[in-house]
């Protein structure tokens, strides 16, 4: 029975470790984003501070690019980008993966959008996507405010839907779409 309780404690604490919950202070709701500076798929490098003070930012993390789930997921992205358009918000995706297979990624699946690469896994440890087993970043997407605060944090990434998702949680964070913000 003890052998039993002890594999099963293991195991939890061993999943635990390994999906990033037990590694890092975890971010919520109100926290100010950890910034970056990455490289995207269109050979550009983007920093979150740049679009501080100006508009949201949506930073769609995935696990690994070409596999069924995350290919999926950005392709429905991609398919739906014009929606994603329409809001006063920078959208990225982003992953542990190698710049170079990132651009290949984004080019198969015809994203418009960057797709952030973050190899060394430095952002995405601050972000907690990552922990001191997991390879992989976990599917969240973090919404964050023109103020660089974290406005919602979804860890129930659905791939076959998330466009039609982000552009639901957008309208409800009542992020602007470009029609309603105000101009100089």
């Amino acid at each position: 029975m003890n052998a039993v309780l002890y594999g099963m404690a293991s195991a939890l604490i061993g999943g635990t470790l390994m999906f990033g919950s037990a590694t890092a202070a975890e971010l919520k709701v109100g926290d100010p984003a950890p910034d970056f500076k990455l490289p995207g798929s269109d050979g550009e490098t983007y920093k979150l501070s740049d679009y501080r003070g100006k508009q949201a930012v949506v930073l769609a993390w995935f696990p690994k690019a070409f596999t069924p789930g995350c290919t999926t997921e950005c392709k429905v992205l991609a398919r739906d980008a014009s929606k994603l358009k329409k809001f006063n918000a920078m959208f990225f995706t982003a992953s542990v993966d190698k710049p170079e297979k990132n651009k290949e990624f984004a080019e198969s699946v015809q994203a418009e959008f960057p797709v952030l690469s973050d190899p060394g896994g430095e952002v995405a440890r601050a972000y907690g996507v990552t922990g001191a087993i997991q390879k992989f970043a976990s599917r969240w997407t973090f919404y964050i405010g023109a103020d660089g605060k974290i406005l919602y944090i979804d860890k129930n990434v659905h791939p076959a839907t998330h466009a039609e998702d982000v552009v639901a949680k957008l309208r409800e964070l009542k992020v602007p779409e470009h029609n309603e913000v105000p101009q100089p």
